[in-house]
């Protein structure tokens, strides 16, 4: 069954839950993509515990904050996120990536409370996620965008034009969180695509950078709080581990597409059971 939702004072513990859940629904359904979901477990509980404006009992309000994941194949923590400030219940969670089920492996909003945008083709996030931004200037309305990307995505051009528009048309309301894993599918980033230096890349394109460990929960809440400076959007280059919170599963290339099953889901669940 799904674990109990946390207090949002102890975004701690809504990062082990979130994690908790992330292992069962992949274990449930047989689906993947677990080190995913888990390097950016506690980049969603700050989010969605101390920094969002968004409201489950009126999730369509028009002054709420707007939230994309665009790495859309880590789905599975922003569900449990969801389910666990109760925009929908948690047993539903039971169906994830099961025939039938709305809730998809890659992250889809229909019929879903509270998800803004379908995700999984990797570069179109931070593209929609800019009109938003920019509709949102145009109509003077206060509400703030935020995306969540991989380092991997940024392989892809489509977000580095949309970058450049960001920048030109200055949108201060828009954040922009790369969960820099250093993996991607089924190797680094290093080996893939160098994407060094990345904090510089950001910069030259007319951005705010501020780079952060993306498991310190103060840090991270530091960096969304800290404001439009000069003009720029803002991007946070959220240091984090492949599998985080699953020993045998950080820094492992091969969670990227495993389901955990047998002993290494028992003992997932353990290791995260005993982190309470």
């Amino acid at each position: 069954m799904p674990t109990s939702p946390a207090p949002l004072t102890d975004v701690a513990e809504f990062a082990r839950q979130i994690r908790l859940n992330v292992v069962r629904m992949t274990n449930r359904g047989g689906s993947s993509h677990v080190g995913s979901a888990l390097s950016m477990a506690d980049i969603v509980a700050v989010l969605y515990g101390r920094i969002l404006n968004v409201d489950p009992a009126d999730p369509k309000r028009p002054d709420r904050d707007r939230f994309i994941l665009s790495k859309g194949h880590a789905g599975a923590a922003v569900y449990a996120a969801l389910a666990l400030r109760k925009f929908f219940p948690l047993e539903k969670l039971d169906t994830h990536f099961q025939d039938g089920s709305d809730l998809s492996g890659h992250v889809s909003h229909k019929g879903i409370p509270g998800v803004e945008l379908s995700t999984g083709s990797l570069g179109h996030g931070l593209p929609v996620a800019c009109g938003m931004a920019y509709g949102a200037k145009l109509d003077d309305r206060a509400h703030r965008v935020v995306v969540v990307m991989s380092d991997g995505e940024c392989d892809e051009g489509s977000n580095w034009e949309a970058a450049l528009f960001a920048a030109h048309h200055e949108l201060t309301n828009l954040t922009v969180v790369i969960d820099h894993n250093k993996l991607q599918s089924l190797t680094t980033n290093e080996a893939t695509l160098r994407l060094e230096p990345f904090a510089d890349k950001w910069r030259t394109f007319g951005w705010h950078v501020r780079e952060v460990d993306g498991h310190d929960h103060a840090a991270l809440e530091a960096g969304f709080n800290e404001g439009p400076v000069a003009s720029k959007p803002t991007c946070i280059l959220a240091h984090t581990i492949k599998g985080k919170g699953v020993s045998y599963m950080e820094n492992s290339v091969a969670w990227h597409y495993r389901t955990p099953r047998g002993p290494d889901f028992e003992r997932a669940i353990a290791e995260l059971e005993g982190a309470a």
